[in-house]
Formats: C-alpha cells, sequence, structure tokens
C-alpha cells in the first residue's frame, strides 16, 4: 500500500485476494493510513497497473483536497427495510451536501457480498434516496472459488452486508457500464424456478441443465464456469438487455444464477464480441474530449474467465492497463436499480478544470 503516497485522503479502496488475511489487512490499513474512511472487498481477482492481476493489493486513494465522501454499512442484508435504507441515505447524502458545497461531482458505490443473493434486492432500493446521484458498484468475490466474501469499512471486517459510499469531488466524472455481448435469435423459457436462491429447476419444461447444454451444443457433463462465461444469457428490460449469469449446476442438475431469476423469464442466448476490441472502443469513448486520469471498474469476473478461456487475458490486461484502469473482478455489477453480470461498471474521473 505504500503506493497510495501520503496522505491525507478522504477515502482508500482496497480490492484485496481471497488468499490474503482479510481481516488483519483491513485493521492494519485503518490504522496506518492516513484516510477518514477505508473500505475494503475480497475479490475474483483484481485489475492493478498491468491489468488482470492475483493475489495483489489493489489500493485506490481519493485526496481531501479533490474528494469529500460518507459511507455507512446495511448489516445483515437478509433484513433490509425499504424505507429504512431510503431515509438513512438521505441524510447522509444531505449531511454531505452541507460540508462539500463546492464540490460539484458526485457519485455513489456500492460493495456487497456476492454470496448474500441480496444484491438485486438493495439496489432496487438505493436510487430513491439518492436524489439523482448516479450509483454503480460491484460485489465482493472469492475467486473462483464461491464460498466467502468479506468488506470492510474502517478496520471492520463484515459478512452478509454491504458498504454504501456517496462521493463529492472538485474533479469531473463520469459513470459508465458496458458489455460486449449481442443477443441471439435463441431464446428459453424459464418454467420452474426458486427465485429466492435464483435457482432454476426447468427451461422450456425440461431439466434446467439439459435444456441449457443442448441449446448451446454441449452435453451436461461439459458445463462448467468457461462454457458459462461463453455462452451468456439475456434478459430485456426497460428495452436494453442485460445479463442473467450462470453461476454453476447444481448436484441435481439445477443451473445456479448470480443473479435474479424467476418463473416466466425469457432468456435470449447471447454471443460475444472480441474483446479486447470492444473493450478499447468502450473507453476510448470515455475520452472524447480529454482522457481521464484515472478509471474505476467493476469487471464480472466472467469476463475474466472468458478472456482467459480464449486466450486474450494478456490483450485484455494492456486495453485495462492502457486505459489506467483499476478494481476488481466482481461476482456481479450494480448500476442504478440494476444488478447484472458479465458488464464492467466504473466511474472515469477527469482533472479538475481549475487545475491548468
Amino acid at each position: 500500500m505504500a503506493g497510495l503516497g501520503t496522505g491525507p485522503f478522504e477515502l482508500v479502496l482496497l480490492f484485496v485476494s481471497s488468499h490474503a488475511d482479510f481481516a488483519e489487512i483491513a485493521r492494519d490499513a485503518h490504522a496506518r493510513i492516513d484516510a477518514t474512511h477505508v473500505v475494503a472487498c475480497t475479490t475474483g481477482g483484481e485489475i492493478g497497473n498491468r491489468g488482470y492481476q492475483e493475489n495483489q493489493i489493489v489500493a485506490l486513494g481519493m485526496r481531501t483536497s479533490h474528494f469529500r465522501a460518507t459511507c455507512y454499512t446495511v448489516d445483515p442484508l437478509d433484513s433490509i427495510d425499504p424505507q429504512t435504507e431510503i431515509d438513512h441515505l438521505i441524510r447522509a447524502r444531505l449531511a454531505l451536501a452541507d460540508t462539500a458545497a463546492g464540490f460539484a461531482s458526485e457519485f455513489a458505490f456500492l460493495a456487497i457480498d456476492g454470496l448474500s443473493r441480496r444484491e438485486d434486492e438493495l439496489a432496487a432500493v438505493l436510487p430513491s434516496g439518492l436524489g439523482g446521484i448516479p450509483l454503480f458498484g460491484g460485489s465482493a468475490g472469492d475467486g473462483t472459488a464461491f464460498k466467502r466474501t468479506l468488506l470492510s469499512l474502517d478496520g471492520e471486517t463484515l459478512t452478509n452486508a454491504a458498504v454504501v459510499t456517496i462521493v463529492r469531488s472538485r474533479c469531473p466524472i463520469r459513470v459508465f457500464s458496458l458489455n460486449h455481448l449481442i443477443p441471439t435469435e435463441a431464446k428459453m423459457v424459464v418454467t420452474d424456478a426458486d427465485p429466492a436462491r435464483r435457482i432454476v429447476r426447468q427451461i422450456n419444461a425440461e431439466p434446467a441443465a439439459q435444456e441449457y447444454a443442448r441449446i448451446v451444443g454441449k452435453m451436461p457433463e461439459q458445463l462448467d464456469q468457461f462454457t458459462f462465461a461463453a455462452h451468456p444469457v439475456v434478459v430485456q428490460l426497460g428495452g436494453r438487455h442485460h445479463v442473467r449469469a450462470i453461476q454453476r449446476v447444481s448436484e441435481h442438475g439445477e443451473l445456479e444464477f448470480f443473479s435474479a431469476i424467476d418463473e416466466g423469464m425469457v432468456l435470449t442466448l447471447a454471443k460475444t464480441q472480441a474483446m479486447a476490441p470492444h473493450l478499447d472502443a468502450e473507453l476510448s469513448r470515455l475520452a472524447d474530449s480529454r482522457p481521464p486520469e484515472l478509471i474505476l471498474g467493476c469487471d464480472c469476473v466472467l469476463r475474466r474467465l472468458e478472456a482467459e478461456q480464449i486466450q486474450q487475458t494478456a490483450q485484455v490486461s494492456e486495453v485495462l492497463r492502457r486505459h489506467n484502469v483499476r478494481g476488481f473482478s466482481t461476482y456481479g455489477e450494480q448500476l442504478g436499480a440494476l444488478h447484472v453480470n458479465h458488464t464492467m461498471t466504473g466511474v472515469a474521473f477527469y482533472p479538475p478544470d481549475d487545475d491548468g
């Protein structure tokens, strides 16, 4: 964390490998870094100064000269009261506005337990209290183990929880979302599901894993994380397609999803564009008027797995490096009221207008 330089920092974000001693790192960072708030989470992989990285701690510091922030936890996630969360968020937003009146740009960042199955519920609630502030975020990961994800606010380690951060800045910012998927004509209907557990038992009135395998031209026993990354499914919401990514096959032949799923939902099979060129084009659009100094990115772990499968990890990493992206691989991404997958969400930071 020495690369952060000296403070004071208003906010420090830490993206920590799931192989590290997370609790010790979180406590040590809170004690040693000159920062008002330190927010940390475990990852499905890190995005550092060389693009995709493994077994690292990536730190991003926002100095008090250019940023103001307020943070709070939602804990536990299995007893969310929507009105309480909205009221809490409104109070936090208004208090921050009073102390940072000269900081014109603002965004909200959500870090949440990626195994909680509560991302959809919380993401749907928060925009009602944000008053138009753009929200993005990512679900904490655990490599590809899917066993335990952790978060921390100011040294306290949490699970089954979320950290909500509202930031105001002197830097112009731009919140964005991108994915490289194109819907095909192949559709399927969820005919038996357990929405609370994000499990699909049947597709087209056939066993779910068996029918999905048939549609993508595989045998059920061939289904794995690389298959799901290469053959994602999307759902149409509000005129746009959003990914509903499959996490794994259960021992009973059911499909477990990363995000909300329900009976009657129509899923469309998607195909992928060339990943590195698409990412380069999308990030280049963020530099239409001038290049950002840094991009904070929440990048789905399935994108990392896809890049590995098609042997494009080096090319994608070079794009991330060249565009100065820092962040982590997630178990899901948030944008506004939606929890999505196979996507990168984030925020681009630009130099303040009065800096030169």
